[in-house]
């Protein structure tokens, strides 16, 4: 397993009439708290479908802004698939590698041989507890003709991650899991934090 970098996840959802109390209790065992506005970009590669007709699944790379953050850089990544369920039952373990790029980071993934899939904006939260982030938000589309995101409707579906904040590199992953594990055990009734296949 040193030959990669890993993020580490449980993921949830919350429905807008538990969001206050969601909001609460995440805030009362975080360090901190943060408004987020992002963007995320899902690029795949020029021969796809060829990869696909070939019974191989394309490896996407994503690119993602935050907006809150006046000049900040792009981060581009990606995942490969999660390691087993059986190696690791309680959190999604996945391959990750990630770079920051300034400047115009979407010409930079098409001259890597990537096309646009589609986008999102996410809105919500970020609250941090040691090594991990806390992601609280809602998915936002973008306006078809501006790319200028559209209000989430009040009655969609928060989404919650819990996961390393960076690669999980030298840390051992089951270190971390707990890590993962302790937040679930403080969310218990509000959250059904679990391991997502992706």
């Amino acid at each position: 397993m040193s030959a990669h970098a890993y993020e580490v996840s449980l993921s949830a959802g919350v429905y807008p009439k538990e969001l206050v109390k969601t909001l609460n209790r995440l805030s009362l065992h975080s360090e901190s708290t943060t408004k987020i506005h992002t963007r995320e970009v899902v690029f795949e590669p020029l021969d796809a479908q060829l990869l696909r007709e070939s019974g191989q699944e394309p490896v996407f790379l994503r690119a993602k802004k935050e907006l809150t953050e006046p000049n900040s850089p792009w981060e581009l990544y990606s995942y490969l698939k999660p390691e087993s369920v059986r190696t690791y039952p309680d959190a999604t373990v996945r391959p990750y590698v990630n770079v920051q790029v300034s400047g115009d980071a979407l010409s930079f993934a098409a001259g890597l041989g990537y096309i646009k899939k589609n986008s999102i904006y996410k809105r919500g939260y970020a609250f941090r507890r040691g090594p991990l982030i806390i992601l609280m938000f809602q998915q936002e589309q973008p306006d078809p003709k501006t790319e200028k995101p559209i209000p989430a409707q009040p009655d969609t579906l928060w989404e919650v991650e819990v996961k390393t904040a960076s690669p999980v590199r030298d840390a051992p992953v089951k270190q971390t899991i707990d890590l993962l594990l302790e937040v679930q055990t403080i969310m218990k009734g509000l959250l059904d934090l679990r391991r997502q296949e992706f």
